[in-house]
Parts: C-alpha cells; sequence; structure tokens
C-alpha cells in the first residue's frame, strides 16, 4: 500500500469494512463526510450525525458521543493527536485494520463478520434510539425483530436534534420551561407514531453534564465542576432544579391531548440515583402520584445495591446502564482513552453487580433491562440470567441477517 496509512483504535466499529470520504474539520454538517475533530461534543451533534464516519484524538468507547454514533452505526476510529493535522480531503477508514489511509485506496469487498450472538435467547429488547428515524428503521427489518418491544430516548440526545437548549429555558420562567417540555413532547409523539401495536418508547429525564451543559447553553452562566461525571447530574440535578417539573407536567399533559388512550405507551425513566429515598423524593418534586409508572437507572454501586429498595419503593422497571456501572465499579472514566484497558464490561465485579440487579429485580417481578454492547451480547446471555436487553440500533440491525440465517 504506497498510500500513508495512519495506525489507530476503533472506537465504534460498523458493518461496512472500509469507509471512504472528504475530511470534515470544519464542525458543521457535511453529508457522508468524514468528521475530523480532536474530541467529541454535543456541540457538533448536526456534524456527528451527518457523517460517514468520525476521526477524533481523545475519548473511549462508551461516551456520550460515541454511544451516539454506535445507535446511528457511525464508525469512530481514534488516532494519535499528532496525526489530526494529517488528516485532510480524501481518506479512508479501514475499519478491520483500525487505520486511516490519507487517500482513496481499494479496502476489498466483504464485510466483517457478524457477532456471533443468538437473539432467540433473548425475551425483550429496549432498542436505543437517536430519532423517529431509529424507530422506523427497526420495525422495517426482514425479518421482523419479535423481541423488539421497546425503544429509549434519552431526553438530552432528543434536545439536540431537535435543537432545543434545555438549560437556557428552566431558567428563563415556567412559562418558557412549559414551552420547553411542549417541545419535547412533540419530539415524543412523533416517535410514538412509528410504534407497532404492542410497542412502547421509555424516555430517560434530563441527564446532562455540566461539561456537556455549557456547550449547548447560552443564557445562563453554568458553574463548572471538577469532575462532572460525579458531580450535580440525573436525579440529583433535577431534585434542584424548580422548574422542570413545570416542563414534565407540560410534556405528560401534551403527550395526552395528542395521544389519547395511546399515551400509556409512553413511560419514563429516571437516571443517576442512588437509593429509595432519592427516588420517593424526585417523585414528589415532579408530582407524581403513585399508581404512575417511573423506572430507575441502576448505574452506580449504591444503585445496585438499593435495586430491592427501588422496587419495593414502586420502580416500575429497572434500566441497568452498565457503560456507567462499569466505570463506577472499576474507577476507570469510559471517557479517558488512556484507562481503556481498565474498563472492562465483563470484569468479575461488573457481572457479579449486574447479577445482583437482574435477581433483585426478578424476586420483585419488577422488569430488567440490561444494556448490552453488541460485542458482550453473547457473554451476558452466557453468564448473566439475563433475558431483557437494551441495544444500540445500529448493533441490533447488524444482528439480524446472521440471525436470520
Amino acid at each position: 500500500m504506497n498510500a500513508r496509512e495512519i495506525p489507530g483504535v476503533v472506537l465504534v466499529g460498523s458493518h461496512r469494512r472500509a469507509v471512504r470520504g472528504t475530511c470534515n474539520r470544519t464542525g458543521k454538517p457535511g453529508d457522508g463526510a468524514v468528521l475530523v475533530a480532536e474530541t467529541l461534543g454535543p456541540e457538533r451533534y448536526d456534524a456527528i450525525v451527518s457523517s460517514s464516519a468520525v476521526i477524533c484524538a481523545k475519548g473511549g468507547r462508551t461516551g456520550h458521543m460515541q454511544s451516539l454514533c454506535r445507535s446511528r452505526g457511525i464508525p469512530v476510529l481514534r488516532v494519535d493527536p499528532s496525526e489530526l493535522d494529517a488528516l485532510v480531503g480524501e481518506v479512508t477508514v479501514l475499519l478491520d485494520r483500525e487505520s486511516v489511509v490519507l487517500g482513496a485506496v481499494d479496502s476489498g469487498a466483504g464485510r466483517p463478520d457478524a457477532p456471533a450472538a443468538a437473539l432467540g435467547a433473548v425475551e425483550s429488547i429496549c432498542v436505543v434510539i437517536a430519532d423517529a428515524a431509529d424507530v422506523r428503521s427497526t420495525n422495517a427489518l426482514t425479518p421482523r425483530v419479535r423481541q423488539a418491544d421497546s425503544f429509549f430516548i434519552r431526553e438530552e440526545f432528543l434536545c439536540f436534534a431537535a435543537g432545543l437548549s434545555p438549560i437556557d429555558a428552566l431558567r428563563a420562567d415556567a412559562a418558557e420551561a412549559e414551552r420547553y417540555g411542549a417541545a419535547v413532547a412533540a419530539e415524543l409523539c412523533a416517535m410514538a407514531a412509528e410504534l407497532r401495536p404492542g410497542q412502547r418508547l421509555v424516555m430517560r429525564l434530563l441527564d446532562l453534564r455540566s461539561d456537556d451543559a455549557v456547550r449547548i447553553t447560552t443564557g445562563v452562566r453554568l458553574d463548572a465542576e471538577p469532575n462532572p461525571e460525579l458531580g450535580r447530574h440525573g436525579a440529583r440535578w433535577l431534585l434542584h432544579e424548580p422548574r422542570y417539573p413545570d416542563a414534565f407536567r407540560a410534556l405528560r399533559r401534551r403527550v395526552r391531548e395528542q395521544l389519547g388512550a395511546d399515551a400509556d405507551r409512553v413511560d419514563f425513566a429516571v437516571p443517576f440515583i442512588n437509593d429509595p429515598d432519592e427516588f420517593r423524593r424526585l417523585r414528589r418534586h415532579l408530582g407524581l402520584s403513585a399508581g404512575t409508572a417511573l423506572g430507575v437507572f441502576v448505574e452506580t454501586p449504591a444503585a445496585v445495591h438499593s435495586s430491592a429498595g427501588f422496587c419495593a419503593a414502586g420502580a416500575g422497571e429497572l434500566f441497568i446502564g452498565t457503560k456507567d456501572l462499569t466505570q463506577f465499579y472499576l474507577a476507570a472514566d469510559r471517557g479517558n482513552h488512556l484507562v481503556s484497558a481498565a474498563y472492562q464490561t465483563r470484569h468479575p465485579a461488573v457481572l457479579a453487580a449486574l447479577r445482583q440487579a437482574i435477581e433483585a429485580g426478578d424476586a420483585a417481578g419488577v422488569p430488567v433491562h440490561v444494556f448490552s454492547l453488541g460485542a458482550d451480547l453473547d457473554h451476558y446471555l452466557r453468564h448473566l440470567p439475563a433475558r431483557a436487553l437494551m441495544m444500540c440500533t445500529a448493533e441490533l440491525h447488524h444482528l439480524v441477517p446472521r440471525t436470520a440465517a
């Protein structure tokens, strides 16, 4: 190979063996281009989702924007920071070689082998989506994936896609907070319109870490936190945000108005929460009646040990956020490639935590959904009592041909 080849590490794979395109260094959308950036953040959302591939210099496999790329089937390659300046013009990202070539090359035919996993052992799949198109494409799969009975969207990803600035809206006044809630409801209703009979939609309530929030907030000053991952976000942020309940009430009211009886097919879950007391206080803060279902995300060690308590406190279902849980159990930042060797989603401590939460939910008769990377699916099915999973859209789509065969 005469063209210069730059080695890297694949953070997000693809069903394609190679991706060719022109480098986009502007940070703005470029349909089919290869986005080149030092780091990936929400301010680049539009550029990311319009790209055919992404090349960056920092980040781990399960960072927030990398997770977005995994859901959309956009491959991500990390290279040494010193190599970024060389990436101009046309390039070819070789996923099977974990490298990028300056220029166009013949990458050969075929595609990487699909993961060896059998969906037949799975009873339920909650598909992680970014927008209504992901619901539509999943429901159009042939053969149909009968286990895909629910779809999951993060409120902040919904905001990125719709161009909403939640902090600006919530800190303005009650009327603006309600308008924000109505805008979120409109997006949810568009997704719900794509559901098949028997399917439902789950939204994880706003979980903007301060470093991400500051990039999409223009009218409000946000305090910098020394460690945003362990800072005020998730349930602890929701509890201290006085106007979020206004937005949430407006959201639920608009969903009921637009969907009528089908409003029951839209559910909600609480992010980054530690214990049942926090869960009860948040329910009161949001003004939820005792009969209103609310799910819980189990993604901290404290939440694992509180799994039975969440069920007793009325949690309608448990979602195990494996990506965050892994970083907290192993003290390895999921976005820091320097500790990527320590970030192991199959570590015995992580598997023990997953098993404990699953068994607590099973004992209480509460559904438990375990997030799985495509590479971990077969391992989890063999080593955990898990039959309800969460999977990114593109990884599920990649499994369908292999499953059909």
